[in-house]
């Protein structure tokens, strides 16, 4: 939650008092006006309010996890993409993660089954993900986007650790993320990404599909 700014200071009030500092009638140490052609002095200035917090939740593009959509599987997913946005840039744990998600409206449409199995899995497998995906990647793993990131290592999770679901399936589920979470390129990044990790995560799939 951002911090409140400080109260704006009361110019008002500042006048006034310089006015009753310099008229004749004021007396007592510090309330004599100056004598002519000095300068008055200034009051000291209050410093500015520190800038306002950084959200600590992606803001989507389009469709938010709580709002999104009506598939209980690709809702999960959106869930999964917040909460590995909340690991990366809050520092955030996996319980308080879920904890979070579940007071979100919609939750409860959202498969909770697989929502837990990704995000536990692309926690505490980001290392090894990671290191499945930036041979495919050109530029440094820090200067991608966090939305972009969590996108990545959960479809990664899903290549890798469940076979169940297509390959064709995860990558163009992955790309609606990028589409509803990401910048204006970030689908078709993801997708390159992916479409070059595929074949290597699923060799034997990758043929049948040719």
């Amino acid at each position: 939650m951002s911090a409140a700014p400080l109260d704006p200071v009361n110019k008002g009030g500042q006048e006034e008092a310089r006015e009753i500092a310099a008229s004749p009638s004021s007396t007592g140490s510090g309330n004599e006006a100056p004598p002519p052609g000095r300068p008055k002095a200034e009051p000291a200035s209050r410093p500015e309010a520190a800038p306002a917090a950084e959200p600590k939740s992606p803001p989507p593009s389009g469709r938010g996890a709580g709002g999104g959509s009506a598939n209980p599987r690709r809702r999960a997913r959106e869930f999964v993409v917040q909460g590995l946005y909340q690991w990366q840039v809050g520092g955030q744990d996996l319980a308080s993660i879920q904890v979070q998600a579940e007071a979100v409206p919609g939750f409860d449409k959202a498969d909770g089954v697989l929502y837990l199995a990704l995000l536990e899995g692309a926690i505490h497998q980001a290392p090894a993900l990671r290191e499945a995906l930036e041979p495919h990647i050109a530029r440094p793993w820090n200067e991608i986007s966090p939305i972009e990131r969590g996108i990545l290592l959960l479809a990664a999770c899903e290549l890798l650790h469940h076979p169940e679901t297509p390959y064709r399936v995860i990558i163009n589920e992955a790309i609606e993320l990028a589409k509803t979470f990401g910048g204006t390129d970030g689908h078709k990044f993801v997708n390159g990404v992916l479409d070059k990790l595929a074949p290597l995560a699923r060799p034997q799939e990758a043929k049948r599909n040719r």
